[in-house]
C-alpha cells in the first residue's frame, strides 16, 4: 500500500540544504582535547576550525628555541616567551603559535587562564610559509596583535608585520598594513621592548652541503 505521506510532487520541489560544516567553540574544543581526542596531535583552532598543524623538523625546532631564546634576553624579567602554547583570541580561535610574549609569569596565569592576547606572536616558518602569511597574519590581525614576525627559515628573513587594520578582501577582513623585511645581516627592535635583537641570533645554522 502507498505510503499516504509520501508526495513525489513535494520530493521533487523540494530544497535540500547543502551540508554545513560545524564551527567548533573554545569550550567544545577544550573539552574535546580533555577526553582525548587530539593525542600524538599537534592542533590548533582557527575561527572555529580545528586545524591539523604540520610536522615539526629539526630546522624549525631549532628556530623555536633560538628565538625564544633571544627574546627572553630583549625582553627580561616580567615577561613569558610562551613556546607552542595556545592564546585564546575569542570563542572560536585558540591558536598555538611557536613563540608569543606575554606580561607576568607562568605563575600569572594558572587562576586567570589561557592569555587572551600578546606584545609579540612569532611563528617559525618554512613548510607552511603561505599559511603564515596569509591566514595566521589575518587572524593575528584581526584580533589585534600589533607586533606578528614571521622567521622565514626558506628565505632567511624575518618578516615583521605590524599596524593591523579592517580589509574585506582578506580571509578574515583584517590584515597589517606595514610588512618590512629583514636579513640576517640587519638587527630588530620588538614594538614593546627596547633592546635591539641581531636577527642573525634567530636562525639556526644552514646546514653543510655535501
Amino acid at each position: 500500500m502507498p505510503d499516504p505521506c509520501y508526495n513525489p510532487g513535494e520530493m521533487k520541489t523540494a530544497e535540500i540544504p547543502n551540508p554545513r560544516s560545524r564551527r567548533w567553540t573554545v569550550e567544545q574544543y577544550d573539552r574535546l582535547a580533555q577526553l582525548g581526542f587530539f593525542q600524538n596531535e599537534r592542533v590548533e583552532l582557527i575561527e572555529g576550525r580545528i586545524i591539523t598543524m604540520s610536522a615539526q623538523l629539526e630546522p624549525h625546532c631549532a628556530g623555536v628555541s633560538l628565538a625564544g631564546r633571544a627574546l627572553e634576553t630583549a625582553f627580561g624579567p616580567g615577561f613569558w616567551v610562551r613556546r607552542q602554547n595556545p592564546l585564546q583570541l575569542s570563542k572560536r580561535s585558540k591558536p598555538e603559535p611557536d613563540l608569543a610574549v606575554v606580561r607576568g609569569t607562568e605563575q600569572d596565569y594558572i587562576e586567570s587562564g589561557t592569555p587572551r592576547t600578546a606584545l609579540l606572536v612569532v611563528e617559525v616558518s618554512d613548510s607552511t610559509l603561505r599559511y603564515d602569511r596569509g591566514r595566521k597574519a589575518g587572524l593575528y590581525a584581526k584580533y589585534k596583535i600589533a607586533d606578528y614576525w614571521v622567521l622565514n627559515l626558506v628565505d632567511r628573513q624575518l618578516e615583521v608585520h605590524r599596524d593591523p587594520i579592517a580589509d574585506p578582501k582578506q580571509r578574515f577582513r583584517f590584515r597589517f598594513r606595514d610588512v618590512r623585511i629583514f636579513s640576517a645581516d640587519d638587527s630588530v627592535i620588538a614594538l614593546s621592548c627596547s633592546s635591539v635583537i641581531p636577527v642573525a641570533q634567530l636562525f639556526p645554522r644552514q646546514p653543510r652541503t655535501r
